[in-house]
């Protein structure tokens, strides 16, 4: 009995654009040829499917004819077949590559643009679109293109569904934004599977640049932001500390990172509370913190209307009054909502990387311009994070002429540095996470308005929890 044998072959022609992998199958029965198969596959170098003329093609022929000659006739002309589904594919790759850089830039922007944490998405959106106003729309041949997706705040399984629209659906090349640490997370497993840049302009839980190989952080740690406050606490003879932070990922890097600090100093931690993220109702944290009679409370929320509840229940309970400090990174004294603290700001003290008084030329242009582009509104340490996000992007396109495929875009980012409007800031190399300075402020009040001046320096500061 003629047992029917079965030849297999592969073979893979690599494009500008891609490679096409050719595999066959040849089944031969008693020396006749019986059956072929030939499917061709695109693969393209960004790892996801390009509107390539002819992306995916096969031809299955079944009971090919028998008879040697009959056989050579009919392979010729598969051959043939072949042959000019080839030549058609590889033009319409080298089209696609030639053409690349002229393809407009796709920016999903997935930010919260409604709900408890709107303003978020607001001033990371006034940030981004002020740079492409102030450097133009196009990087060479490429045009800029901003897509918006509203992601309600803490909403992981909305911030996701997004995403997938926004590289599945609107083929973004970068994905940015994340006002909270909960988008991020929600979504860069997406990145990582697709490849995609993931540009973060808020969300600042230490480990967020983990969770894909292909984000780059433009914002800040709390870590970061928390360590040089309690050194400044030591230093300004404070001792006992009672911590409340919000219940996520920010509050628990916040609340640990202080901690760590404080307690090497030699100071010692007499409380810890963490409160709801949503709503919360601060009178029963601070009747605790009040009773306990702690030199300072350190204070990590969410930038908004929580700072403002908090430093108007820590007035009305006399804590002030009671001798019992508040320090914060500044999250709290947001310029956001600083005008709506009023007096009673004055004189508290924070840690952060931005301030709308900071002294510097890059500084001034930018606030001059802001408050041009939006008289109603001052800017603050999103809005810049949503510039320096857009001058990330800028940069990178013009090393790599244009290119925004995963790889290639971290290894440009890599180590980039520039001034920014918060001073001098860099991409770290290892954890594609930001050094930047961080400044310790007191709330003044500057020609009449209330402003965090800074009063001290801990420049290029890195996470000090990452190695």
């Amino acid at each position: 009995m003629f047992i029917p044998r079965t030849f297999q072959r592969s073979l893979t022609f690599a494009f500008n654009a891609g490679s096409i992998s050719l595999q066959t199958r040849l089944c031969v029965v008693h020396g006749g040829l019986r059956k072929v198969e030939l499917q061709v596959f695109i693969f393209p170098l960004a790892g996801r499917a390009h509107d390539v003329p002819g992306g995916s093609c096969g031809y299955r022929c079944l009971d090919g004819p028998n008879g040697l000659e009959s056989n050579k006739k009919y392979l010729g002309e598969l051959s043939m077949r072949i042959n000019k589904t080839l030549v058609a594919i590889a033009l319409a790759l080298g089209a696609t590559s030639s053409a690349y850089a002229a393809n407009d830039l796709k920016v999903g922007m997935i930010l919260p643009m409604s709900g408890p944490f709107a303003d978020y998405g607001m001033q990371i959106l006034n940030g981004a679109r002020l740079y492409i106003a102030e450097h133009g729309d196009k990087v060479g041949d490429r045009k800029i293109n901003l897509i918006v997706k509203d992601d309600t705040g803490v909403a992981p399984e909305i911030s996701k569904r997004a995403a997938q629209e926004l590289v599945v659906n609107e083929k973004a090349d970068i994905l940015a934004g994340f006002g909270l640490t909960p988008s991020s997370f929600a979504v860069a497993p997406l990145s990582a599977q697709a490849k995609v840049p993931m540009i973060i302009m808020n969300a600042a839980t230490s480990v967020v640049t983990e969770k894909s190989p292909y984000i780059v952080r433009v914002s800040m740690t709390l870590p970061q932001n928390s360590a040089p406050m309690a050194t400044w606490a030591l230093k300004n003879g404070i001792k006992k500390v009672y911590t409340v932070v919000a219940d996520f990922g920010p509050g628990h890097d916040a609340e640990k990172q202080f901690t760590k600090t404080f307690t090497e100093g030699g100071g010692k931690i007499v409380g810890a509370v963490r409160t709801p993220v949503k709503s919360p109702d601060f009178a029963p944290f601070l009747q605790k913190v009040k009773d306990t009679r702690p030199d300072a409370v350190f204070l990590f929320v969410p930038a908004g209307e929580q700072g403002v509840a908090f430093l108007k229940g820590y007035k009305e309970r006399g804590l002030d009054k009671d001798g019992i400090k508040l320090i914060s990174t500044g999250d709290l004294t947001d310029e956001d909502v600083l005008n709506a603290m009023g007096d009673p700001a004055i004189g508290v003290v924070t840690s952060f990387h931005y301030s709308e008084d900071h002294k510097s030329p890059e500084n001034k242009s930018y606030t001059q311009a802001y408050h041009k582009a939006h008289p109603n509104v001052r800017p603050n340490f999103m809005s810049v994070a949503g510039y320096d996000g857009m001058h990330l992007i800028y940069s990178v396109l013009k090393k790599t002429n244009g290119d925004a495929t995963g790889d290639k875009f971290v290894a440009a980012a890599k180590g980039m540095s520039w001034e920014s409007p918060r001073g001098p800031i860099t991409i770290d190399p290892k954890t594609r996470d930001i050094i930047q300075n961080v400044y310790i402020r007191k709330v003044e009040k500057v020609d009449g308005v209330l402003q965090n001046v800074e009063i001290d320096t801990i420049p290029n500061f890195r996470d000090p929890g990452k190695p």
